[in-house]
């Protein structure tokens, strides 16, 4: 079953204008399907070329001229790199296909934005059109799936998280198997291979600690006496997990105000599921002691999916006071305030009373199990 994305009308308008359309993402994520799709609509002669394939690399990696390049392209009007971190010096190739085939369209895939990303930056200024595509919104579900369906799965999605394996899985015990191996396997693929991280084991243990802090605070330095090694290589790790699309983090927001805490982060796992795979915990919701920490990561991944789905990326914040007073997310959307509330169940109706005091052009929202698809869902 195909489930529609919806970056994929924006993906189909970017092409054919002379740049590069690059689609980040983690593996086993639907890039493959989403490419594949669009070379399909598009029915144009394509040619699709999977980086991991050893064979596939060393034609790329010895295509260092428009003519060798050419042969390996023939007149396919469609070029699709799936994984293309995989090619050494890709930016250069990328540059050079658009350079000389300016009527065929390049579109390549990458699971570590790290390397690919750092690949093309400059062969590619200006020529290059980036997406993102992350696990299944609750946007993107309501293409399959009506509001009572949506309602009745909350529950496997905030345990067993939203991947296409682990969404079209047909029994919870199939959901739990995708997950894990996904997790110890296709997601480590690109982030162990750094020089840094070449101890599984490590960033096992960071990724452990990491998932038992989701909703709270962390300090890196903290983190790092854990598990036995230094704040800069905690902040190294998790600067390369951001980039691997397993993590993302939020800061403080503060206008400087004496009383806000203004040093710490929180971080948030893209995929509930990834996060429970981490700490091997997958009990009902019923017998769960971290149902708050849940809900919270599971209710921001989505505001950042949203985020990623309509290209209007803002940053995310948390506030709080020394006296604890605090807000799960801040944002600041044209200029004025959006401060929420996330909760499991109860609801305030009203943010906390220092920042009433302290700020006047704001919005509020308090989000929970049962408002939560009306704050999310774009209505049709």
């Amino acid at each position: 079953m195909y489930i529609p994305r919806t970056i994929e009308p924006l993906v189909k308008e970017s092409l054919f204008k002379n740049k590069v359309v690059i689609i980040y993402g983690p593996r086993q994520v639907g890039k493959t399907t989403l490419v594949k799709k669009i070379a399909a609509d598009l029915n144009l002669p394509f040619i699709y070329l999977n980086c991991d394939e050893g064979e596939v690399r060393n034609v790329l990696i010895g295509g260092d001229s428009s003519v060798k390049l050419k042969q390996l392209i023939g007149d396919n009007k469609l070029i699709i790199l799936d994984e293309a971190q995989r090619i050494k010096d890709i930016g250069l190739k990328l540059k050079l296909l658009i350079d000389n085939f300016p009527d065929q369209q390049v579109i390549a895939t990458g699971s570590s934005s790290f390397e690919l990303a750092n690949e093309v930056i400059e062969p590619l200024t200006g020529r290059n059109v980036p997406f993102w595509l992350y696990p299944f919104s609750l946007q993107e579900l309501t293409f399959i799936w009506d509001r009572l369906t949506l309602l009745q799965n909350l529950e496997p999605l905030m345990i067993y998280g939203s991947y296409p394996s682990i969404v079209l899985a047909k029994t919870l015990t199939e959901k739990e198997k995708n997950i894990k191996l996904l997790a110890s396997d296709n997601l480590y693929r690109d982030v162990v291979k750094f020089q840094s991280l070449k101890n599984s084991q490590t960033v096992h243990r960071l990724l452990s600690a990491l998932a038992l802090q989701t909703g709270n605070e962390v300090s890196y330095h903290e983190i790092g006496k854990l598990i036995g090694i230094s704040r800069q290589t905690v902040e190294n790790y998790v600067e390369i997990l951001e980039k691997s699309f397993i993590l993302f983090k939020t800061l403080p927001f503060s206008r400087n105000l004496r009383r806000e805490v203004g040093k710490m982060r929180k971080v948030y796992f893209w995929d509930n599921g990834v996060r429970n795979a981490v700490i091997d915990s997958f009990q009902p919701l019923s017998l769960r002691l971290d149902i708050g920490a849940l809900w919270e990561n599971f209710i921001i991944g989505e505001i950042k999916k949203r985020q990623v789905d309509i290209l209007n990326s803002h940053n995310l914040h948390f506030w709080r006071t020394y006296d604890q007073q605090e807000i799960d997310l801040v944002e600041v959307v044209n200029g004025r305030l959006l401060a929420t509330e996330i909760k499991w169940q109860k609801l305030r109706k009203s943010p906390p009373k220092a920042w009433r005091e302290s700020y006047k052009d704001y919005s509020w929202n308090s989000v929970n199990k049962d408002n939560y698809l009306d704050y999310l869902i774009e209505k049709k």
